[in-house]
Protein backbone atom coordinates (compact mmCIF):
# COMPACT_ATOMS: atom_id res chain seq x y z
CA UNK A 1 0.00 0.00 0.00
CA UNK A 2 1.39 3.68 -0.58
CA UNK A 3 1.11 6.37 1.27
CA UNK A 4 -0.36 10.33 -0.05
CA UNK A 5 2.86 13.27 0.22
CA UNK A 6 1.07 16.49 0.08
CA UNK A 7 3.60 19.59 -0.54
CA UNK A 8 2.87 22.81 1.02
CA UNK A 9 4.09 26.01 2.34
CA UNK A 10 3.66 26.18 5.64
CA UNK A 11 0.63 26.15 8.37
CA UNK A 12 -2.16 27.27 6.55
CA UNK A 13 -1.44 24.87 3.47
CA UNK A 14 -0.92 22.19 5.80
CA UNK A 15 -4.02 22.50 7.77
CA UNK A 16 -5.94 21.99 4.20
CA UNK A 17 -3.81 19.14 3.43
CA UNK A 18 -4.59 17.51 6.81
CA UNK A 19 -8.06 18.48 6.58
CA UNK A 20 -8.53 16.27 3.19
CA UNK A 21 -6.35 13.54 4.44
CA UNK A 22 -2.72 13.71 3.23
CA UNK A 23 -0.44 11.01 4.90
CA UNK A 24 2.77 12.94 5.33
CA UNK A 25 3.10 16.94 5.07
CA UNK A 26 6.04 17.63 2.75
CA UNK A 27 7.78 21.51 3.27
CA UNK A 28 8.76 23.28 0.19
CA UNK A 29 8.54 26.15 -1.54
CA UNK A 30 7.35 25.18 -5.15
CA UNK A 31 8.34 28.58 -6.76
CA UNK A 32 12.36 27.37 -5.94
CA UNK A 33 12.69 24.85 -7.86
CA UNK A 34 12.44 21.40 -7.46
CA UNK A 35 13.53 21.41 -3.75
CA UNK A 36 13.48 24.76 -2.60
CA UNK A 37 13.83 24.92 1.05
CA UNK A 38 11.52 27.45 2.92
CA UNK A 39 12.94 29.27 5.90
CA UNK A 40 13.53 27.37 9.25
CA UNK A 41 10.66 29.70 10.98
CA UNK A 42 8.30 28.32 8.30
CA UNK A 43 8.75 24.77 8.84
CA UNK A 44 9.06 25.26 12.87
CA UNK A 45 5.92 26.73 13.09
CA UNK A 46 4.27 24.37 10.76
CA UNK A 47 5.65 21.30 12.86
CA UNK A 48 4.14 23.67 15.63
CA UNK A 49 0.77 23.84 14.00
CA UNK A 50 0.95 20.00 12.67
CA UNK A 51 1.11 18.65 16.50
CA UNK A 52 2.12 15.47 15.67
CA UNK A 53 -1.41 14.73 13.99
CA UNK A 54 0.72 13.33 10.68
CA UNK A 55 4.63 13.27 10.10
CA UNK A 56 6.48 16.11 8.47
CA UNK A 57 9.52 16.56 5.95
CA UNK A 58 11.23 19.17 4.39
CA UNK A 59 13.72 19.75 1.70
CA UNK A 60 17.33 21.41 2.03
CA UNK A 61 17.12 23.06 -0.81
CA UNK A 62 18.95 22.88 -4.50
CA UNK A 63 22.07 22.93 -2.92
CA UNK A 64 25.59 22.28 -4.69
CA UNK A 65 26.98 18.94 -3.85
CA UNK A 66 29.39 20.24 -1.57
CA UNK A 67 29.77 17.55 1.66
CA UNK A 68 30.15 20.37 4.44
CA UNK A 69 27.06 22.17 2.74
CA UNK A 70 25.07 19.47 2.62
CA UNK A 71 25.45 18.20 5.97
CA UNK A 72 25.11 21.92 8.08
CA UNK A 73 21.66 22.23 5.65
CA UNK A 74 20.28 18.75 7.21
CA UNK A 75 21.64 19.78 10.56
CA UNK A 76 19.45 23.37 10.40
CA UNK A 77 16.51 21.01 9.05
CA UNK A 78 16.55 18.81 11.88
CA UNK A 79 16.69 21.41 14.36
CA UNK A 80 13.03 22.61 13.04
CA UNK A 81 11.58 19.11 14.80
CA UNK A 82 10.51 17.49 11.04
CA UNK A 83 10.26 13.52 11.15
CA UNK A 84 11.72 13.41 7.73
CA UNK A 85 14.70 15.66 5.83
CA UNK A 86 14.90 15.47 2.33
CA UNK A 87 18.18 16.24 0.10
CA UNK A 88 18.50 16.63 -3.33
CA UNK A 89 21.59 14.83 -4.82
CA UNK A 90 22.53 16.00 -8.33
CA UNK A 91 24.51 14.77 -10.62
CA UNK A 92 28.07 15.46 -9.53
CA UNK A 93 31.09 13.24 -8.77
CA UNK A 94 31.03 14.49 -5.60
CA UNK A 95 27.42 13.23 -4.27
CA UNK A 96 28.72 9.81 -3.17
CA UNK A 97 30.86 11.99 -0.77
CA UNK A 98 28.06 13.70 0.65
CA UNK A 99 26.11 10.74 1.16
CA UNK A 100 28.63 9.58 3.22
CA UNK A 101 28.77 12.80 4.86
CA UNK A 102 25.83 12.45 6.25
CA UNK A 103 26.31 9.50 7.76
CA UNK A 104 27.05 11.03 10.69
CA UNK A 105 23.70 12.67 11.54
CA UNK A 106 21.53 9.04 10.36
CA UNK A 107 21.39 7.99 13.68
CA UNK A 108 19.49 10.51 14.93
CA UNK A 109 17.79 12.13 11.50
CA UNK A 110 15.63 10.13 8.71
CA UNK A 111 17.29 11.51 5.96
CA UNK A 112 15.77 11.05 2.24
CA UNK A 113 17.80 11.07 -0.88
CA UNK A 114 16.48 12.52 -3.54
CA UNK A 115 17.29 11.34 -7.21
CA UNK A 116 15.99 12.83 -10.45
CA UNK A 117 14.52 10.97 -13.40
CA UNK A 118 15.34 14.02 -15.98
CA UNK A 119 18.83 14.62 -14.69
CA UNK A 120 19.99 10.81 -15.22
CA UNK A 121 18.88 8.76 -11.29
CA UNK A 122 22.08 6.69 -10.42
CA UNK A 123 20.41 3.44 -9.16
CA UNK A 124 23.73 2.60 -7.96
CA UNK A 125 23.41 4.96 -5.20
CA UNK A 126 20.83 3.02 -3.41
CA UNK A 127 23.30 0.70 -2.08
CA UNK A 128 25.29 3.31 -0.89
CA UNK A 129 22.31 5.21 0.64
CA UNK A 130 21.44 2.35 2.82
CA UNK A 131 24.82 1.94 4.21
CA UNK A 132 25.31 5.30 5.28
CA UNK A 133 21.77 4.95 7.29
CA UNK A 134 19.20 6.28 5.17
CA UNK A 135 15.52 6.36 6.12
CA UNK A 136 14.57 6.32 2.24
CA UNK A 137 14.99 7.21 -1.39
CA UNK A 138 13.13 9.22 -3.59
CA UNK A 139 12.91 9.93 -7.74
CA UNK A 140 11.50 13.02 -8.84
CA UNK A 141 11.85 15.06 -11.68
CA UNK A 142 14.36 18.21 -10.99
CA UNK A 143 12.86 20.88 -14.09
CA UNK A 144 9.41 21.32 -13.33
CA UNK A 145 8.67 22.31 -17.25
CA UNK A 146 10.09 18.98 -18.65
CA UNK A 147 7.42 16.26 -18.44
CA UNK A 148 6.23 14.55 -15.99
CA UNK A 149 7.85 11.55 -13.89
CA UNK A 150 6.56 8.98 -16.52
CA UNK A 151 7.74 10.71 -19.79
CA UNK A 152 11.20 10.00 -18.49
CA UNK A 153 11.11 6.50 -16.56
CA UNK A 154 8.28 3.74 -17.70
CA UNK A 155 6.06 1.62 -15.40
CA UNK A 156 9.14 -1.10 -15.66
CA UNK A 157 11.78 1.46 -14.83
CA UNK A 158 10.17 2.97 -12.00
CA UNK A 159 9.07 -0.88 -10.93
CA UNK A 160 12.66 -1.95 -10.48
CA UNK A 161 13.77 1.57 -8.37
CA UNK A 162 10.54 0.49 -6.05
CA UNK A 163 11.80 -2.65 -5.99
CA UNK A 164 15.60 -1.99 -5.51
CA UNK A 165 14.35 0.31 -2.52
CA UNK A 166 12.77 -2.59 -1.02
CA UNK A 167 15.70 -4.84 -1.43
CA UNK A 168 18.02 -2.10 0.34
CA UNK A 169 15.50 -1.38 3.16
CA UNK A 170 14.58 1.97 2.14
CA UNK A 171 11.19 3.84 1.92
CA UNK A 172 10.73 4.23 -1.62
CA UNK A 173 8.82 6.91 -2.91
CA UNK A 174 7.61 8.90 -6.23
CA UNK A 175 6.93 12.11 -7.54
CA UNK A 176 7.65 14.70 -10.27
CA UNK A 177 5.10 16.49 -11.64
CA UNK A 178 2.11 13.80 -10.86
CA UNK A 179 -1.10 13.90 -12.01
CA UNK A 180 -4.32 12.25 -11.10
CA UNK A 181 -4.44 10.02 -14.34
CA UNK A 182 -0.72 8.46 -13.20
CA UNK A 183 -2.39 7.44 -9.75
CA UNK A 184 -3.71 4.31 -10.86
CA UNK A 185 -0.73 3.87 -12.82
CA UNK A 186 1.69 4.21 -9.84
CA UNK A 187 0.12 2.59 -7.25
CA UNK A 188 0.82 -0.88 -9.26
CA UNK A 189 3.81 -0.76 -8.20
CA UNK A 190 3.34 -0.15 -4.10
CA UNK A 191 5.78 2.65 -3.35
CA UNK A 192 5.72 3.55 -0.34
CA UNK A 193 4.39 7.30 -1.07
CA UNK A 194 3.57 9.19 -3.89
CA UNK A 195 4.39 12.86 -3.63
CA UNK A 196 2.14 15.87 -4.76
CA UNK A 197 2.80 19.51 -5.51
CA UNK A 198 1.23 20.98 -8.77
CA UNK A 199 -1.53 18.15 -8.97
CA UNK A 200 -3.01 19.96 -5.22
CA UNK A 201 -3.11 23.69 -6.83
CA UNK A 202 -5.42 25.77 -8.33
CA UNK A 203 -4.59 25.34 -11.94
CA UNK A 204 -2.15 23.05 -11.54
CA UNK A 205 0.46 25.64 -10.70
CA UNK A 206 2.52 24.91 -8.13
CA UNK A 207 2.93 27.92 -7.12
CA UNK A 208 -0.13 28.85 -7.38
CA UNK A 209 -2.14 27.90 -3.53
CA UNK A 210 -3.41 24.32 -2.81
CA UNK A 211 -7.14 23.79 -3.65
CA UNK A 212 -9.23 22.27 -1.35
CA UNK A 213 -11.19 19.86 -4.10
CA UNK A 214 -8.11 19.07 -5.73
CA UNK A 215 -6.29 17.41 -2.67
CA UNK A 216 -9.52 15.39 -1.97
CA UNK A 217 -9.62 14.12 -5.70
CA UNK A 218 -5.89 12.93 -5.30
CA UNK A 219 -7.12 11.63 -1.55
CA UNK A 220 -9.76 9.39 -2.57
CA UNK A 221 -7.35 8.00 -5.69
CA UNK A 222 -5.14 6.65 -3.15
CA UNK A 223 -6.59 3.42 -0.73
CA UNK A 224 -5.74 4.65 2.81
CA UNK A 225 -2.79 2.69 3.36
CA UNK A 226 -2.47 0.57 7.70
CA UNK A 227 0.48 2.90 8.42
CA UNK A 228 -1.68 6.06 7.75
CA UNK A 229 -2.81 8.16 10.84
CA UNK A 230 -5.44 9.80 8.83
CA UNK A 231 -7.69 5.98 9.55
CA UNK A 232 -8.17 7.54 12.47
CA UNK A 233 -9.88 10.26 10.55
CA UNK A 234 -11.94 8.00 8.19
CA UNK A 235 -15.21 8.05 9.38
CA UNK A 236 -18.17 5.78 7.75
CA UNK A 237 -20.28 8.64 6.93
CA UNK A 238 -18.15 10.12 4.78
CA UNK A 239 -17.90 7.86 2.10
CA UNK A 240 -18.06 8.88 -1.06
CA UNK A 241 -20.74 5.53 -2.97
CA UNK A 242 -19.66 7.21 -6.37
CA UNK A 243 -16.38 6.26 -6.08
CA UNK A 244 -16.76 2.22 -4.25
CA UNK A 245 -19.28 2.19 -6.97
CA UNK A 246 -15.88 2.74 -9.74
CA UNK A 247 -13.40 0.14 -7.84
CA UNK A 248 -16.45 -2.28 -8.35
CA UNK A 249 -18.02 -2.26 -5.30
CA UNK A 250 -21.85 -3.17 -5.74
CA UNK A 251 -23.43 -0.45 -2.78
CA UNK A 252 -27.08 0.36 -4.72
CA UNK A 253 -29.53 -2.23 -4.66
CA UNK A 254 -31.42 -1.38 -7.47
CA UNK A 255 -28.17 -1.13 -9.60
CA UNK A 256 -27.95 -3.97 -12.71
CA UNK A 257 -24.69 -5.68 -11.71
CA UNK A 258 -24.71 -7.29 -14.77
CA UNK A 259 -24.14 -4.32 -17.10
CA UNK A 260 -20.85 -3.93 -18.27
CA UNK A 261 -18.66 -1.52 -20.67
CA UNK A 262 -15.77 -2.26 -22.86
CA UNK A 263 -11.79 -0.80 -22.59
CA UNK A 264 -9.88 -1.87 -25.24
CA UNK A 265 -6.56 -1.43 -25.85
CA UNK A 266 -5.40 -2.27 -29.97
CA UNK A 267 -2.34 -3.32 -31.82
CA UNK A 268 0.11 -2.43 -28.28
CA UNK A 269 3.44 -3.44 -30.55
CA UNK A 270 6.14 -4.41 -27.93
CA UNK A 271 9.71 -5.82 -28.58
CA UNK A 272 10.35 -8.88 -26.11
CA UNK A 273 11.48 -11.75 -25.61
CA UNK A 274 9.22 -14.96 -25.93
CA UNK A 275 8.89 -18.11 -27.78
CA UNK A 276 10.19 -21.71 -26.98
CA UNK A 277 12.66 -22.02 -29.91
CA UNK A 278 16.65 -21.78 -28.73
CA UNK A 279 17.26 -18.82 -31.44
CA UNK A 280 14.51 -16.47 -29.72
CA UNK A 281 16.03 -16.38 -26.39
CA UNK A 282 18.67 -14.36 -28.25
CA UNK A 283 16.69 -11.79 -29.57
CA UNK A 284 13.23 -9.59 -28.96
CA UNK A 285 10.67 -9.94 -31.69
CA UNK A 286 7.79 -7.95 -31.70
CA UNK A 287 4.54 -8.91 -30.53
CA UNK A 288 1.01 -7.26 -30.58
CA UNK A 289 -1.56 -7.45 -27.77
CA UNK A 290 -5.21 -6.75 -28.17
CA UNK A 291 -7.10 -7.03 -25.23
CA UNK A 292 -10.89 -6.52 -24.29
CA UNK A 293 -12.02 -5.46 -20.78
CA UNK A 294 -15.80 -5.51 -19.89
CA UNK A 295 -15.84 -3.79 -16.76
CA UNK A 296 -19.05 -2.96 -14.47
CA UNK A 297 -21.23 -0.28 -15.46
CA UNK A 298 -21.50 3.19 -13.38
CA UNK A 299 -25.14 4.20 -12.93
CA UNK A 300 -24.25 7.66 -13.79
CA UNK A 301 -21.54 9.13 -16.48
CA UNK A 302 -18.52 9.27 -15.42
CA UNK A 303 -16.81 12.96 -13.93
CA UNK A 304 -13.09 12.18 -13.27
CA UNK A 305 -10.47 9.87 -13.05
CA UNK A 306 -11.85 8.54 -9.64
CA UNK A 307 -14.83 7.22 -12.21
CA UNK A 308 -12.39 4.64 -14.88
CA UNK A 309 -10.74 2.13 -15.32
CA UNK A 310 -8.11 3.26 -17.45
CA UNK A 311 -6.59 1.63 -20.66
CA UNK A 312 -2.98 2.85 -19.13
CA UNK A 313 -3.30 0.05 -16.54
CA UNK A 314 -3.46 -2.41 -19.04
CA UNK A 315 -0.19 -1.14 -21.30
CA UNK A 316 1.27 -0.93 -18.12
CA UNK A 317 0.82 -4.22 -17.17
CA UNK A 318 2.12 -5.80 -19.98
CA UNK A 319 5.37 -3.70 -19.89
CA UNK A 320 5.78 -4.96 -16.41
CA UNK A 321 5.30 -8.43 -17.25
CA UNK A 322 7.49 -8.44 -20.07
CA UNK A 323 10.32 -6.08 -18.54
CA UNK A 324 13.10 -8.95 -17.69
CA UNK A 325 12.04 -12.70 -18.10
CA UNK A 326 11.53 -14.50 -20.89
CA UNK A 327 8.30 -16.38 -21.93
CA UNK A 328 8.17 -19.44 -23.54
CA UNK A 329 4.91 -19.73 -24.73
CA UNK A 330 2.67 -17.32 -26.06
CA UNK A 331 -0.35 -18.88 -23.86
CA UNK A 332 1.65 -18.49 -20.94
CA UNK A 333 1.83 -14.66 -21.35
CA UNK A 334 -1.49 -14.19 -22.59
CA UNK A 335 -2.91 -15.87 -19.29
CA UNK A 336 -0.33 -13.43 -17.33
CA UNK A 337 -1.95 -10.65 -19.04
CA UNK A 338 -5.54 -12.26 -18.41
CA UNK A 339 -4.98 -12.74 -14.45
CA UNK A 340 -3.40 -9.17 -14.30
CA UNK A 341 -6.26 -7.49 -15.47
CA UNK A 342 -8.86 -9.42 -13.66
CA UNK A 343 -7.48 -8.31 -10.06
CA UNK A 344 -8.96 -5.14 -10.67
CA UNK A 345 -12.28 -5.38 -8.57
CA UNK A 346 -14.42 -3.54 -11.67
CA UNK A 347 -13.54 -5.85 -13.94
CA UNK A 348 -15.68 -9.12 -15.05
CA UNK A 349 -13.97 -10.35 -18.29
CA UNK A 350 -10.99 -9.91 -20.14
CA UNK A 351 -10.86 -11.23 -23.72
CA UNK A 352 -6.68 -11.33 -25.14
CA UNK A 353 -5.06 -11.85 -28.05
CA UNK A 354 -1.21 -11.99 -28.16
CA UNK A 355 0.42 -12.24 -31.64
CA UNK A 356 3.81 -12.38 -33.44
CA UNK A 357 4.86 -10.23 -36.04
CA UNK A 358 7.96 -11.53 -37.14
CA UNK A 359 7.53 -15.42 -38.36
CA UNK A 360 6.25 -14.07 -42.13
CA UNK A 361 3.51 -12.22 -44.17
CA UNK A 362 1.43 -13.68 -41.44
CA UNK A 363 0.75 -12.98 -37.81
CA UNK A 364 0.39 -16.29 -35.71
CA UNK A 365 -1.11 -16.13 -32.22
CA UNK A 366 -3.10 -16.72 -29.68
CA UNK A 367 -6.63 -15.65 -27.95
CA UNK A 368 -7.94 -16.56 -24.73
CA UNK A 369 -11.04 -15.16 -22.89
CA UNK A 370 -11.21 -15.49 -19.16
CA UNK A 371 -13.68 -14.12 -16.68
CA UNK A 372 -15.07 -14.17 -12.92
CA UNK A 373 -18.29 -13.18 -11.15
CA UNK A 374 -18.99 -9.48 -10.40
CA UNK A 375 -17.67 -9.36 -6.89
CA UNK A 376 -19.74 -7.56 -4.33
CA UNK A 377 -18.59 -6.31 -0.70
CA UNK A 378 -19.97 -5.12 2.59
CA UNK A 379 -19.08 -0.97 3.06
CA UNK A 380 -17.45 -0.28 6.26
CA UNK A 381 -14.90 2.17 5.20
CA UNK A 382 -14.20 4.32 2.26
CA UNK A 383 -10.68 3.17 1.78
CA UNK A 384 -10.04 -0.68 3.45
CA UNK A 385 -6.87 -1.04 5.96
CA UNK A 386 -4.13 -2.81 4.59
CA UNK A 387 -3.29 -5.87 5.84
CA UNK A 388 0.26 -5.84 5.08
CA UNK A 389 2.85 -3.36 3.36
CA UNK A 390 6.49 -2.00 3.12
CA UNK A 391 8.07 -0.97 5.91
CA UNK A 392 6.07 0.58 8.73
CA UNK A 393 9.00 3.37 9.74
CA UNK A 394 7.46 5.54 6.74
CA UNK A 395 4.81 6.77 8.96
CA UNK A 396 6.31 7.14 12.25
Amino acid sequence: MTLMLASVTGPEEAEIALAHGADIIDLKDGARGALGALPPETVQATVAAIRGRRPVSAVTGDLPMEPETIADAVAAMTATGVDYVKVGLFPDARRFDCVRALSRLAGNTKIVGVMFADLGADPDLLPILAEAGFAGAMLDTARKGSGRLLDHRDVAALQDFVAACRRHGLIGGLAGSLEPPDVPRLLLLAPDFLGFRGALCVGQDRTARIDPARVAIVREMIPLDARSRALQDAKPSTVDYRLLAARGYAVDSAADETATDRIFVRDFDLAIRVGAYARERETPQNVRFNVDVAILRLARAAEDMRDVFSYDIVTDGIRMLVAHEHVALLETLAERVAAFVLAHPRVVRVTVRVEKLDLGPGGVGVEIRRERPAEVAQVHHLFPAATGGPDPKAAE
